[in-house]
């Protein structure tokens, strides 16, 4: 029986070997937004994981929409450079496409990097910038409270968002994800937990959705038409008073009128008081309910980190792609291993062929009888 994880698809005119996708994970390495050999080893490792598409970090349109000094950014000449040196030795050597996720932290911006704090992204102090958001609410006690962007300050954020769409483009990307989840500044005007405004972007659900739908047709019209563009979102705000899985259906429907070709469905991030319900796939009912209502293609991540496991969410329609992180960092050739537990083939490199389950012996105790003998 042909595997449905390994079983390729096709966005717009991309067509993915498999469904499986390295989800975008920051790395706070980066000098001045630029892309440093750090990244080169980092995603040209990963480029060669058997994965369908590889997405690069959440990365800057502007520099103050940075998480981090450390994060990626597409704001300039010099950001484009760097990246494209990177986004260009991954597509010669490597196998997977590529793509970019592109945001703007909004409130979250101007913290420190992980490492370098005992909580988690704390704000920065010493050059710290001020951090723009819907409305001016600190995400949480002791962060920097945001000014809330005035109606010229949103057109010039569309106008950065075009820009580095441009870029990506320029870079030599193969798809967009848009960043409009966990918190970061799309989601705050998402969200009646960040946003209060009293004019056109703010108050009922369809004024909240209104500046990323507007991002996103100011993209789509600059992308290319045979590449996709698609968005993250957190499908629920895990609050009370925050985000229902019926608002999320309802923004996933004006997205597929307006051309989206892919949502990848998280959830939570712009609250610390969330209460989220951690478990295996605790986030593929989201998806799920997505896809369900609109038809749409859906991505699905979180707590997904066994083959069979991904494999019963593609095959079940729950989702349509699944999403490693932390997987992937674990092991850069998880894909590999899952095709070869799955009994599918998997894209490999000619470098690295002579390692693949049917050349390489040791590689056997990864293939589907020697899994079922353990």
């Amino acid at each position: 029986m042909s595997s449905k994880l390994f079983s390729p698809i096709k966005l717009r005119d991309l067509d993915l070997a498999n469904r499986v996708v390295v989800a975008p994970m920051c790395q706070y390495s980066a000098e001045n937004g630029n892309m440093t050999d750090w990244h080169m080893l980092h995603l040209g490792s990963l480029s060669n994981s058997g994965a369908g598409l590889l997405i690069v970090e959440a990365t800057g349109v502007e520099l103050i929409g940075r998480i981090t000094p450390g994060c990626t950014a597409l704001a300039n000449d010099e950001n484009e450079a760097a990246m494209k040196r990177v986004v260009d030795a991954c597509k010669r050597f490597g196998t997977a496409k590529i793509g970019i996720q592109l945001g703007h932290a909004g409130r979250k911006a101007s913290c420190k990097r992980p490492w370098e704090s005992k909580a988690h992204s704390d704000p920065l102090e010493q050059g710290a910038w001020q951090t723009k958001s819907a409305s001016a609410i600190p995400f949480g006690p002791g962060w920097h409270t945001p000014e809330a962007y005035t109606l010229p300050e949103i057109e010039a954020l569309k106008a950065a968002f075009v820009a580095a769409t441009k870029r990506a483009d320029r870079a030599g990307f193969d798809l967009i994800e848009i960043h409009g989840a966990h918190g970061y500044l799309l989601h705050q005007f998402i969200s009646p937990l960040s946003n209060t405004r009293t004019d056109q972007y703010g108050g009922n659900r369809e004024n909240r959705i209104r500046l990323p739908l507007e991002i996103f047709a100011a993209m789509r019209q600059v992308w290319p038409k045979h590449k996709p563009l698609g968005i993250r979102i957190s499908a629920v705000d895990w609050m009370d008073d925050g985000l229902k899985i019926e608002d999320s259906v309802f923004f996933a429907q004006k997205l597929k009128d307006a051309g989206c070709d892919f949502i990848d469905v998280s959830s939570g991030g712009n609250h610390p008081d969330q209460k989220i319900q951690l478990g295996p796939g605790y986030q593929v009912p989201f998806a799920e309910a997505i896809k369900k209502a609109t038809g749409m293609a859906t991505m699905t991540v979180g707590l997904i980190t066994e083959p069979e496991q991904g494999e019963a969410i593609v095959a079940s329609g729950q989702a349509d792609m699944v999403a490693l992180a932390r997987g992937f960092l674990d092991d850069p050739h998880w894909a590999w291993h899952a095709a070869w537990r799955l009994g599918a083939d998997v894209p490999v490199s000619v470098q690295y062929a002579r390692a693949t389950l049917k050349t390489w012996p040791p590689a056997k105790r990864y293939a589907p009888a020697a899994r079922a003998a353990e």
